[in-house]
Parts: structure tokens; C-alpha cells; sequence
């Protein structure tokens, strides 16, 4: 635990302490200034991002740098993901507070949680070794189960998370098997040192090859890729809107993060073998999750089904094992996050008087309640449809572009077909705001917190899309493309 250690891993140790003084500072806050841990977590996410940019680690010149025995790695793209992760988050507590306060859930454990959860995240991210990743893997996982299950009084909160919890533990213990046979066929934990003794070995290693295996389970469960994604929509469906908003947007990044140190940094010479075995995750994940989702009437449930989509192309931009290829998919899940974000925060937006607007037609006529709030969503759909002009068309265009790299234009067409069999369900949504007569008349009064936040989610569906070039300069770079 020495100076350089300590700096290096500086914004976990804040996240960390943060958490517990917040967990510590409600039992001395009277409900009626519980406002004061929602100024405290966002201050925590503040200071994050300022101790993260600071990069002392980049002082000579390096542009990556461990500590801890080789365990945790610093990289211009964990700090990338950090940053998003801290700014998401706190777009994050702005909808949940307001939807806390309407539903009488505002409690600081909500905020503790996250903040753990943030913790697991921003260790998966800058994992490097298998024990790390494990430890980030389960911290994040154990918190968003207490969370799942926040609503005490919902039964359907409570079935959820019990589902929740039942998969993940299978997902781990299959990941943590898989993780012993690599151990066992190389005989370290570190992923360079992995990496190093799987050059060496001449190749056909059963136990390496079902190690594999095992881990892309246990990346597959964490991005809710097809076959194992049974857990997301009932999750997605059975969580109170913050909490689905929390696991939508925010532990994807983690999940990124995770199957590029597993596969790249520590199992690369396996390439071949887990090329094909991602290229049919993703093709399931694509076709299932845009055929799944035009059958849901609950918008929850449809977006559960829509994130095993976009997760499908998140994988396509992994296939080629390139720098570019990476970029592309660190891209994708950075602007998947802000679109879901935007999706589920107009959720909260509608939810009103103890009623979640979780069903399709709760979105009727809403341009003629409010144009602007409308006009936000539609950008939003618009650009999980991949419309051009759009952010979430360029994140289409590169994840295809990085299939078509690695000689799979059979995945390329499904994708691009695929994405247009999509286009339907988003547009729906679209129809029904603009086109069809309002179920209820009542104004929507939401604090002005709530509306810049929102109003900057939707912005940036347009503005990113138009000045795209700078946020995919910044995650090429990440990868020295």
C-alpha cells in the first residue's frame, strides 16, 4: 500500500469512502434534509472525475500503468469509461431523485448501493488479473440485487431479484470455474503473465479451450447476451424505474470492459476460438432481441429487449481483435448508455402519483401535452433505431463496418437487415406520441434539475451524432488507433 499504489487507484479509494460516509451520515439526517445525500453522492461522482483527470499516472509519457502486484491497471480506456460511468451515474441520481421522492422510496441506501456498485464497475474496468475482475465482477453484481429489490413492498421487486440472484450466482460460479482452468493451464492470474504462457504453449489445450468457454458464459450473463439473457427482461420489467435505469446504462460499460481485458489483454492468442464464438452470440442476441421486442406492450420489457440487441452489436465491434475494432465497440456501449439513460429517464418523466408509465400507451399524445418532452424522446428512439444523423447511427455504421474487418459479412447483412426489422418497434413509440389522442390530460411538473438533465440527454442524441467525430477520436485513441 505505497504512495504510487495509492494515487494510482485514488478514485476508488474516494468512491469507496464516499460510500461508507454517506452509508454512516444518513443514520444522523432527518428524512425531511435527505436531500443532503443526494448533494453528497453527486459531490462524490464531482470529485471522481477530477481525481481521475488527473492522470498523474501519464507524467512520463506512459500510457499505462499497474500497481497493487499487477492487479489493477490504469489506461486511457478505463479513465474514458470512468469519466462516462461518473457522468451517467449522475444523470442517474438527478431521474432517481425525483422518482424516489414520488414513489417515498428516498432513502440513502439507494445511493449507497450505486455507489458500490460504481465501485465493482471502476474495478472490472481496470482489472488485470483474474482475481480482480472476479472481486469487481461480484461487487457490482451483489449491490444491483439489493437494489432490484429496493421497492420493499413489491412482490414482483422481490421475485425479480431473487431471479436475478439465482442466475448471477450460476453466471459466476461457471465464470469462477472457468477462471481455475485457466489458472490451471497457465498457472498464474495475472493476464499478462496469461497471455505470455499461452504464446508459448503449441495450442490444442482442451482445459484452455473450456476455460473459454466458461468465461464467455460469465461475459454473455453480464452483457445479457442470448441464450443466457432470460434474467434481463423480468429484471428490467420487476425493478423500480431507477434502479432498471441504474443497471441499463451504467454496469455495461463494466461488461466492456471485462470481455476486453478476459479476451484481448489475457487470452488474445486464443483469438480464433472465441471469434466464432462471439460472432453467434451476437447474431442471436441481434435477431432475438429485435424480434422479441415488436411483441411487448410494457416499454420496460421492450427496452429489455432492445438492450440484448444493441449488447449484439457491442460484441460485433470486439470480432476483429484490432485496435479499431475496439474502439468501434467501446463507442457503441458509451452510447448505448446515454441512450438508455435518456429512455428510462423519460419513464420516470411520465411516472406520476405512485404509477410507473411503464406500458406503451402511457406515451400517447404526449406531444400534445408537451412538445419539447416529445421532441426529446423521439431523438432518443430515433437514434436507437440507428437513424442517420443520429448518434446511434455512427455506432451501427462502425460495429458493422469492424464485422466486415473480420471477413463476416454474413453477420454484417443480418446486422444491417436486423436494424431495420428494429426501426419498427422504436418508431411505434414515435406514432404514439405524435399521432394518437392523450389517455390523460394532467400537465407534467418536473423540478428543473430533472428537466436540464433530461433536455441534455436528448441534445446529445443529435449533438454527438452531428460532432461525432470527436467522441470516436477519443475512444480510437483509448486503444492507440
Amino acid at each position: 500500500m505505497d504512495t504510487t499504489n495509492m494515487l494510482l487507484a485514488a478514485p476508488e479509494f474516494w468512491i469507496l469512502t464516499m460510500a461508507c460516509v454517506i452509508l454512516i451520515a444518513d443514520l444522523f439526517i432527518r428524512e425531511e434534509r435527505r436531500g443532503i445525500i443526494h448533494l453528497m453522492a453527486m459531490i462524490s461522482l464531482i470529485f471522481a472525475a477530477i481525481i481521475t483527470l488527473r492522470g498523474d499516472y501519464l507524467s512520463d509519457g506512459l500510457r499505462l500503468a499497474t500497481a497493487f502486484n499487477g492487479s489493477f491497471i490504469r489506461d486511457p480506456m478505463g479513465d474514458v469509461l470512468k469519466l462516462f460511468s461518473y457522468f451517467i451515474l449522475g444523470m442517474v441520481y438527478i431521474y432517481a431523485k425525483f422518482y424516489l421522492r414520488q414513489f417515498r422510496m428516498f432513502r440513502a441506501e439507494f445511493y449507497t448501493l450505486s455507489l458500490f456498485a460504481l465501485l465493482g464497475v471502476m474495478l472490472l474496468i481496470s482489472a488485470n488479473s483474474l482475481v480482480t475482475i472476479y472481486l469487481g465482477l461480484e461487487l457490482t453484481s451483489l449491490s444491483t440485487y439489493a437494489l432490484v429489490a429496493f421497492d420493499r413492498e413489491s412482490k414482483r421487486g422481490s421475485e425479480a431479484a431473487m431471479k436475478y440472484f439465482v442466475l448471477g450466482s450460476m453466471a459466476s460460479g461457471m465464470l469462477l470455474y472457468g477462471m481455475s482452468m485457466i489458472y490451471g493451464a497457465t498457472g498464474s492470474l495475472d493476464l499478462q503473465q496469461i497471455s505470455v504462457a499461452i504464446s508459448h504453449q503449441d495450442g490444442g489445450n482442451v482445459m484452455l479451450v473450456f476455460g473459454l468457454v466458461f468465461l464467455v458464459v460469465g461475459i454473455a450473463f453480464k452483457l445479457g447476451l442470448v441464450p443466457f439473457h432470460m434474467w434481463l427482461p423480468d429484471v428490467y420489467e420487476g425493478a423500480p424505474v431507477a434502479v432498471t435505469l441504474f443497471i441499463a446504462a451504467v454496469p455495461k460499460m463494466a461488461g466492456f470492459a471485462m470481455a476486453y481485458r478476459l479476451l484481448y489483454t489475457g487470452l488474445g492468442d486464443l483469438h480464433g476460438d472465441w471469434q466464432q464464438m462471439l460472432s453467434i452470440l451476437a447474431l442471436l442476441s441481434i435477431v432475438l432481441g429485435n424480434l422479441a421486442a415488436i411483441a411487448q406492450s410494457n416499454i420496460k420489457r421492450m427496452l429489455a429487449y432492445s438492450t440484448i440487441s444493441h449488447m449484439g452489436f457491442v460484441l460485433m465491434g470486439l470480432l476483429p481483435g484490432t485496435a479499431d475494432g475496439f474502439g468501434a465497440s467501446m463507442y457503441y456501449v458509451i452510447v448505448y448508455s446515454l441512450m438508455s439513460a435518456g429512455a428510462f429517464g423519460m419513464v420516470i418523466l411520465l411516472s406520476a402519483r405512485g404509477v410507473e408509465a411503464e406500458q406503451l400507451d402511457d406515451f400517447k399524445g404526449l406531444n400534445q401535452r408537451n412538445s419539447w418532452y416529445a421532441a426529446i424522446m423521439a431523438m432518443v428512439m430515433f437514434s436507437m433505431a440507428g437513424v442517420p444523423v443520429f448518434v446511434g447511427f455512427f455506432a451501427k455504421w462502425l460495429v458493422i463496418k469492424s464485422a466486415l474487418d473480420a471477413g463476416m459479412v454474413w453477420l454484417a447483412i443480418s446486422a444491417v437487415v436486423f436494424s431495420v426489422v428494429g426501426a419498427f418497434y422504436y418508431l411505434r413509440v414515435i406514432k404514439l406520441m405524435y399521432f394518437d389522442e392523450p389517455v390523460t390530460g394532467s400537465p407534467i411538473d418536473v423540478p428543473v434539475d430533472f428537466r436540464a438533465a433530461i433536455s441534455l440527454n436528448g441534445i446529445m442524441m443529435l449533438g454527438l451524432g452531428i460532432f461525432s467525430s470527436s467522441l470516436i477520436s477519443v475512444c480510437m485513441s483509448s486503444f492507440g488507433a
